[in-house]
This record gives structure tokens, C-alpha cells and sequence, in this order.
């Protein structure tokens, strides 16, 4: 990651000092970039019930804002400056450094938060005339690193991009948006926010190739109420040929397809330079039956099909993992698929608890949703699938949707497998 000698601030420092001046005479926006107030355009929330006391409701703030802009050198957060910077908001333009170093040549450029990543956010901010300061964000992703480690060693399966979503691109910079007088964050995420009845809706982006919904499930409603979303309404191609005409020298740059902080895209090198204690041991069928054996329980989630190590005449998936005892249960495809879910932590968005809830789950971030029924209880939900579902995996999020509109979510915590016998393991468990 570049030092502060690398990457010096052009128009503010990291406690915010020298913000004001960098703003001051900015022309402010107009409406054309905030939430729009859309009654019509959303269904019903489902009915009300008294599973837990109706949340605050919650204003989206008015445009002819100021906005901090999360630009990460690639060429959708560019393109969100560039048009909020046309509407007339000013701006500061935020680089998240994660004090993590990422070998270049190693990553392929197809990382994020390099010395090189900097350069190019730093550079568009030049060129759009806005605010820009690279903030030290090392002990939050460390954080966010620690959850990762802690994930695999349990047995599930992190969704790292939600937590940050959750915990630092919709709050921690929500704090520095405070400290620098601004009013909301906006991020290049392709997805949709709008107004009803006061409450917070968010919708799949237009471009389903890029949507970016499933990500923000954990995200609260307070908080998004200040978040902006410019690209929600675009498709990429035209993202690309808008940042081309105005001559970005992000317009070409490859999309991000690596963990900002596993640039190598290994995340067992990670698990083995963190000095993560893996769980060796046995590779078994359904029935307990012994197949072979293994290095860890870390190298293997649900649903994996391949990497195993296991010859056999018919395909075998990962059906359950339990580090305690060292076990990874391998099975076939029927026994990889759950018939029902539960899911904690709940977040809802737009609507109130409901006890019971029809709607369609989408169960990682490329998985077409499903339909279910959610069941709500003191600790969560059970979510039953019409259909048994493959490859639930523990440790994923479960996004809730009706039609295009994202209602919220939780956290994957088990599987009731549909076709496996035998074993009552980990994470998983039988069908009772």
C-alpha cells in the first residue's frame, strides 16, 4: 500500500483539516442524483406483524448536498464522482488504504487498493476538480481480515465484500462524512435506492450482469438513507464509453475480481502467512465411511465439487464441514441439497419484521433467488425453499427479495440437508 510520502492528500488531510477551504464556493446539486420519491413503483410491503417493534422511519437527506465520494481507482467509482460532479455536488473524494501490500504483477492489476489504484482515484479527482484525500483504514480492514480467518477456521464460508459494505463503506466513511460536513456517501455500487412512504427501497441495478444488490442485504436502512448510488440506473458499456469521452485514465482499467486484501486470489496463502491453526483430518461419505484424508478443513466449503482429491465414478460435493473433528463429508448431488435454512442477524430494509414472509432468496452473489417461505422466530428465521436448494453454504448471506426489490437479510447459520444420512455434523445438520 502506498506510504504517506507516496500518496500525499491533494485538498485535505486525514482528520478532515482543510476540507472546508477545498469546498468552499463549490456550486451545489441539483435533484437529478438523490433517491427518488417513486410511490407507485414498489409493491406493498408485506403485512405487519408484532414480531419485533416497528423500526424508526427514516428520511433520505435532501439533494444540493455535499457527498463523500468512496473512489477506489477503478472505473465505476469514477464514473459516480464524475456524475455527481456534473450535477453540481461537491464533493471529497475518500481512498481506503487496507494496509494490506499487493504485489502487482502477482495480482494482475485485477485487484484493488494498490499503489497504483491510489494513483489513478487521486488523478481522476485532479481531473474532476474535486476534494481528495487518501484516509488510513488499516485497523478496520484488519478487522474485516480477522472475521475471514475466523470464518474459515469454524467451518463456514466469509462474504467479506458484505461486511464491508456493512461496516465500513456504509459506516466508518458515514463518520467521515461527518467530519467533513458532508451529508451522504456515495459509492460506483450497481444497484438502486428510492423512496416509499418515507422508507428506505433499494432495486436491483438496471445492468443484472453487474447488480450489486445481494452485497448491501446487511447493510441498515439508517445508513442507507445516506448513501448514493449513481449508477444504479446504467450498464456498464455505458459506464465504460461515458469515463472514454470524457478522457478518464480509468475508462479501459480491468474490473476488480479479487478480495482487496488476497490479491493473489489464494486465500489458503493467506490462511497459512496469518499463522491460521487448520483442522487436518478425514475426508468421509455420508455414511461415515472413510475416503481419504486432508490438511485442513479451511481448504474446503460447501457445495465444492473439485480439489478433493477423491476418484470416483459419480461427482462429489462438499456436504458438510466439521473442524472440531477434523471431517469433511463428501457426498452426491442430492445429498448436497437442503431443503430448509437458518438464518440470524437479521436486516430489514424498507419493511418491518414480518412473522411470516413469501418472497425469493438469492443465497450468494451469483445464484439466481429462489422462492420461500420465511419463518421468523426469536432468533432468526427458517427459510424453507419450494425446491431442496444446493450448496448452502454457512457463513454466506441470505438476501430477501420480491421481484427487483431487495427487503434485507441475514446470515447463512445452517442447512437442513434434503438427502444426507448418517452424520449429524458442524455447521449442517439432518433433517430431524
Amino acid at each position: 500500500m502506498p506510504s504517506p510520502r507516496e500518496e500525499a492528500p491533494l485538498a485535505a488531510t486525514h482528520d478532515g483539516s482543510g476540507a472546508g477551504s477545498a469546498l468552499e464556493g463549490v456550486a451545489r446539486a441539483s435533484d437529478a442524483v438523490a433517491p427518488t420519491q417513486d410511490r407507485d413503483a414498489v409493491a406493498p410491503a408485506p403485512e405487519r406483524d408484532a414480531v419485533a417493534p416497528a423500526r424508526e422511519r427514516v428520511v433520505v437527506a435532501p439533494a444540493r448536498e455535499r457527498v463523500v465520494v468512496a473512489m477506489s481507482g477503478g472505473v465505476d467509482s469514477s464514473v459516480a464522482a464524475l456524475l455527481l460532479a456534473r450535477a453540481g455536488h461537491p464533493l471529497v473524494g475518500l481512498f481506503m488504504r487496507n494496509g494490506v501490500h499487493v504485489d502487482e504483477n502477482e495480482s494482475h492489476k485485477k485487484s484493488c487498493c494498490s499503489v497504483s489504484d491510489a494513483r489513478d482515484a487521486r488523478m481522476v479527482a485532479a481531473k474532476l476538480g474535486i476534494a481528495f484525500q487518501a484516509v488510513d483504514l488499516a485497523s478496520e480492514f484488519g478487522a474485516i481480515i480477522r472475521y475471514f480467518l475466523a470464518e474459515y477456521s469454524a467451518g463456514r464460508t466469509p462474504n467479506p465484500c458484505a461486511v464491508c459494505n456493512r461496516d465500513l463503506k456504509f459506516n466508518r466513511l458515514l463518520r467521515f462524512a461527518d467530519e467533513l460536513e458532508c451529508a451522504a456517501v456515495a459509492t460506483g455500487h450497481y444497484a438502486q435506492l428510492e423512496l416509499r412512504d418515507g422508507r428506505v427501497v433499494v432495486r436491483r441495478g438496471v445492468d443484472r450482469d453487474k447488480d450489486q444488490s445481494y452485497q448491501l442485504f446487511s447493510v441498515s436502512e439508517k445508513n442507507l438513507a445516506r448513501a448514493r448510488l449513481p449508477l444504479g440506473g446504467m450498464r456498464k458499456p455505458d459506464v465504460r464509453a461515458l469515463a472514454a469521452d470524457v478522457g478518464l485514465r480509468t475508462a479501459h482499467k480491468a474490473d476488480s475480481q479479487e478480495i482487496c486484501f488476497v490479491p493473489s486470489n489464494d486465500y489458503r496463502k493467506l490462511l497459512a502467512e496469518r499463522g491460521v491453526e487448520l483442522h487436518p483430518g478425514s475426508l468421509v461419505d455420508t455414511s461415515g465411511k472413510l475416503l481419504g484424508t486432508h490438511a485442513g478443513t479451511e481448504h474446503f466449503t460447501i457445495g465444492q465439487r473439485r480439489g478433493h482429491g477423491i476418484a470416483s465414478d459419480k461427482p462429489l460435493y462438499v456436504v458438510a464441514l466439521d473442524p472440531a473433528r477434523g471431517l469433511v463429508v463428501l457426498g452426491s448431488r442430492e445429498e448436497c441439497a437442503a431443503r430448509s435454512m437458518r438464518v440470524r442477524e437479521l436486516n430489514w430494509i424498507g419493511i418491518d419484521p414480518v412473522r411470516e414472509l413469501r418472497c425469493e432468496v438469492q443465497v450468494r452473489y451469483r445464484h439466481e433467488p429462489v422462492p420461500c417461505n420465511v419463518e421468523l422466530d426469536a432468533t432468526g428465521a427458517r427459510v424453507v425453499f419450494d425446491t431442496p436448494e444446493l450448496s448452502i453454504t454457512p457463513g454466506q448471506g441470505a438476501a430477501f427479495y420480491s421481484g427487483d426489490r431487495l427487503l434485507g437479510g441475514g446470515w447463512i447459520e445452517s442447512a437442513e440437508l434434503a438427502g444426507a444420512a448418517g452424520l449429524a455434523l458442524g455447521p449442517a445438520r439432518q433433517a430431524e
